[in-house]
């Protein structure tokens, strides 16, 4: 079967939310665990003001290490212009453009409006660097802490806003609360890739459970890049009640069961769930680690 592109998030996702700051030396040895399990995208963290986000203050040391690591590709979350011109001074492989599809989260996370924040991230693709990798994601597109469950027209409108600033740019469309259903994010996906090609990648979280059968339902629309986070931590701030990522150790056995190439080492990413899950105010998620066959598979 056609393999997949696994991307992992805890180094960004997954601690952005701990209040008690994570040591830079954690936060490296957590980037190298991925790395060693076979991981060769990641988000290793984001350029984004320390006062919002003060876990994410020593992004460029972390990323510093992870270039070292051959073959592995460095993607940085980057909101405004601020973020981006840092990014591309620290030497990321590829920037991680965000904004949400909602009004308000936007708002709550970003402290600006929708046209905005697509205003000055639009003109960040149009002037960075020839052949600079950008993902752009979008944040809530299925549903929204404050606004309910998303129209599914309303994220595909803003899904063909964003198409249109790039014809090759990958575009993230994200569960940020992990309150997607599984038919939704099936329609979601059939509708984008029918209209603009297989350009896309799915960010899910497991808050309701739901975070593995929407991977599945994302898959079987045709998209083929995945966001996950070792150990099923993260969550968002700015999203009350949002949890962990899916986490990428039931990814993985997931698409392993299914005959789906991933390149990931099974025994090895289960030292890498395990310490994401021991780091002190983490919120580990998933089901793999507890299975003790699964376990004694590696």
């Amino acid at each position: 079967m056609t393999g997949i592109a696994l991307s992992e998030v805890a180094p960004r996702d997954g601690l952005q939310s701990i209040g008690t700051f994570v040591p830079t030396e954690t936060k490296i040895a957590l980037v190298k665990a991925c790395y060693e399990a076979g991981l060769r995208r990641m988000e290793v963290g984001s350029f984004v003001s320390p006062r919002a986000i003060p876990q994410m203050a020593d992004t460029g040391a972390v990323l510093q290490f992870a270039k070292q690591l051959e073959g592995l590709e460095c993607t940085v979350l980057v909101p405004n212009r601020r973020g981006f011109e840092a990014a591309m001074a620290a030497g990321a492989d590829r920037l991680g453009l965000f904004m949400s599809v909602t009004e308000s989260h936007n708002k709550a996370n970003l402290n600006r409006s929708r046209a905005e924040s697509l205003a000055d991230l639009a003109a960040i693709v149009r002037e960075a660097p020839q052949g600079t990798p950008i993902r752009f994601n979008l944040s809530c597109a299925f549903h929204c802490p404050f606004e309910g469950v998303v129209p599914e027209q309303a994220a595909l409108d803003l899904v063909e806003q964003v198409v249109a600033l790039d014809p090759e740019m990958e575009i993230a469309i994200c569960d940020t609360t992990g309150n997607a259903a599984p038919d939704q994010v099936r329609r979601i996906f059939s509708r984008a890739i029918e209209a603009w090609g297989r350009r896309f990648a799915f960010h899910g979280h497991d808050t309701y459970g739901m975070g593995v059968a929407n991977v599945i339902a994302a898959y079987e629309a045709g998209v083929r890049v995945f966001d996950a986070a070792s150990g099923g931590i993260g969550g968002c701030p700015f999203a009350p009640g949002a949890t962990g990522n899916v986490a990428m150790e039931d990814v993985a056995w997931m698409f392993g069961r299914m005959g789906v190439e991933t390149g990931v080492a099974w025994d090895r990413l289960l030292v890498a769930a395990d310490m994401a899950a021991a780091i002190p105010g983490a919120v580990p998620g998933g089901a793999m680690r507890r299975v003790p066959a699964a376990r004694r598979a590696a």
